[in-house]
Formats: C-alpha cells, structure tokens, sequence
C-alpha cells in the first residue's frame, strides 16, 4: 500500500469538476473522495491547461455553474498542488504524443504534462482507462472498484 501511496497521480479536468458539480451524484462523491485522498497523501498533481479547463467548465457549461470568483478561489486552492506549466518542448512532445497514439493534441498535452511530473497514473474518463501511454496508465476514477491507480 505505501508504494502505492508514493506515486504522484495526475487528475484531469473532468475529476475536478465533478469534484465541485454537487449534481454530479455519485460522481461527486468518488471524485471528491479522490481528490480528498490525493491531498493528504501529496501525491496530486495538475497542468494549467486543467486549470484553464475546469474554470471555463464549472463557470459555463455545467447544471449549476459556479461564479467566477468561486471558481478562482477553487483554482488558487488547486495552485497548491504539483502544477505542470508546459513550454514549447512540451508542446512538441505532446505532438508526438498525439501522432504515436492517434489521440487529440489536447490529451496529448495531459499526457505530456503527467510525465513531465513524474506522475504514473490519470485519473480520467476522459481518456481510454487502461490504456498505458508510455509509463502513464489512464484510470477512470467512476468504474466499478476503481479508488486506486493500480
């Protein structure tokens, strides 16, 4: 269990959202209890294209949207974890990524930014649960039985 706890963990957008999305169900609770458990532990990491995401999502697109100064006290919350910001090498790799995989360039750079941060899981549904690109397994946080990256 505690080398399981020491591997940094990547949560995409979607997460965070139905993390703050009260209407979300259960969804809301397997999202909240992740995060929850990633924080203590130390090992939650993020991108700023996460941040970018969740605050156009929870503040535009969402059942109940959040208002914008709820939203930027979430992110300044989130600024607290590991946050990858990519650069240009970045950019290129994930175009790499995306021609490897045949995948969006946008999961390219979610991909791009969890290696970057030495992560070993994401947390996503997003992406096709599983899957390993590279040495980054994708794990849907919503399937049955999952609350760990293994």
């Amino acid at each position: 269990m505690s080398g399981e706890n020491a591997e940094r963990q990547f949560v995409d957008t979607n997460v965070w959202v139905y993390a703050h999305d009260t209407s979300a169900g259960e969804r809301h609770a397997r999202a909240k209890a992740l995060i929850t458990e990633l924080w203590q532990s130390g090992n939650g990491c993020l991108s700023v294209q996460v941040l970018q995401d969740f605050y156009v999502t929870v503040t535009q697109k969402v059942r109940k949207p959040l208002s914008p100064e709820t939203a930027a006290r979430i992110i300044e919350y989130l600024s607290n974890w590991r946050v990858h910001t990519p650069d240009a090498r970045d950019v290129l790799a994930a175009i790499n990524i995306q021609q490897r995989y045949g995948i969006s360039f946008w999961d390219a750079m979610i991909i791009r930014s969890a290696e970057a941060l030495d992560c070993r899981v994401i947390w996503s549904e997003d992406l096709n649960p599983g899957q390993y690109y590279g040495e980054v397994k994708v794990v849907n946080p919503f399937s049955c039985g999952n609350t760990k990256g293994s």
